[in-house]
Formats: C-alpha cells, structure tokens, sequence
C-alpha cells in the first residue's frame, strides 16, 4: 500500500512539474508589441487577423496624463496617441513578422495624422519595449526606407510608456458595430489610399 501511495505520489508530482513546464513554455511564447496608425478602431479590425496574433487591446499611449479618457485625448492636449496593444505568439509570427504586418496598415509618409483622421493622436509610431525591439524595427524602418515607397518615412520608433485600455465601447469596435465601422471605413478611404501604397500588400 505505501509503495502504491508513493508511485501515487511521484506521478502527481511529475505531472505538476510538466504542467509547470508548459505552462512556462507557453509563456514565453507569448509576447507583446504595441502600434499606432491613425484609427484604433481600423487597427484592431486589420490586425488581429494576422496569424499568431492572439489578442489585441485598444487604447492610449505616449501621453502625460494618467488613465485618460476618450474625451480628453481627442482635444489633442495630452499627448496621447490611439494605439493598440497586440499579444502574440512568436513560435507563429516574428516580432520582424509583425512589424512588416504593421507597415501594411497605414500610411507612413502622413505626418499629420491617418487617412481621413488628422491631430497628433492619429499619428503613427511603434512603441518598442526592449533594445531587441528596437533594433528590429529601426532596421526594418530603414529598410523601408530604401524600398519603392515614395515619400520620407515619418513613422517615429518610440519607448514604450504606460498602455491604458480605452472605454469598453471602443474595443472590438468593428466586430460589434459592423455597419457603423463599414460607413466609416469607405467614407475614410482607408482602403483606397492602402491600395494605392501597397498595392495586394495592403491589410484590410
């Protein structure tokens, strides 16, 4: 009986120990990345498609002022941009992966804002969050830079600051008010000005 009690025993443990095992492993597949192009709304919509990414929150970044709210960050005095926050997982898509995603999203010669959006909360930037970040995105950025697109690359690669989620009714906008988000998007333009960047390139 206690050798069965102890056998018992050791398969719990063992079993504890590579659930813990896994568990880790899922974690450090996960990571995180943070964009802003203009619309967090059409952010959202565009990017959580890409495979790996498993999750996406919008919000606000970049500003001076703590838990700010819609209202406040469309007066353009905090300093805030729409942005939103991406989990992914890297075992499916690359860091380099999803900032290449990420140029096909948005204009990155528009210093003023985002399509039919203009201020300073409209701008893009990627917010990175370690140096290995920022090396991939300066070079991807560069490489950009080099390529056939027309127009200086305004795009800022910026440190990651405090991420605070918008107002409920924000996220998943598109997938909850899809006729609403539909009207805003053509009457934008965003996919037209997309496709005439990117050409099939172009997220949408």
């Amino acid at each position: 009986m206690n050798r069965f009690s102890n056998t018992i025993r050791l398969l719990f443990a063992a079993a504890l120990l590579f659930g813990a095992a896994s568990a880790s492993a899922v974690q450090a597949r996960s990571q995180t990345a943070i964009f802003a192009g203009g619309c967090f709304w059409s952010m959202q919509h565009d990017m959580e498609k890409i495979p790996g990414v498993t999750s996406i929150v919008v919000g606000y970044t970049g500003g001076h002022v703590d838990h700010p709210t819609y209202e406040q960050v469309s007066t353009e005095t905090t300093g805030h941009l729409e942005s939103v926050k991406l989990t992914f997982d890297d075992s499916k898509i690359s860091y380099a992966g999803l900032v290449e995603r990420y140029w096909h999203t948005i204009d990155p010669t528009d210093d003023r804002g985002a399509f039919c959006d203009k201020g300073a909360s409209y701008h893009s930037a990627i917010f990175v969050s370690s140096p290995d970040q920022r090396r991939i995105a300066e070079a991807s950025k560069a490489a950009l830079q080099k390529g056939p697109l027309k127009g200086r690359i305004v795009t800022p690669i910026r440190d990651a600051t405090a991420f605070w989620p918008a107002e409920d009714y924000h996220q998943h906008y598109a997938a909850k008010n899809p006729i609403a988000y539909q009207e805003y998007r053509i009457g934008c333009g965003k996919d037209r000005v997309l496709k005439a960047i990117w050409g099939p390139l172009a997220l949408k």
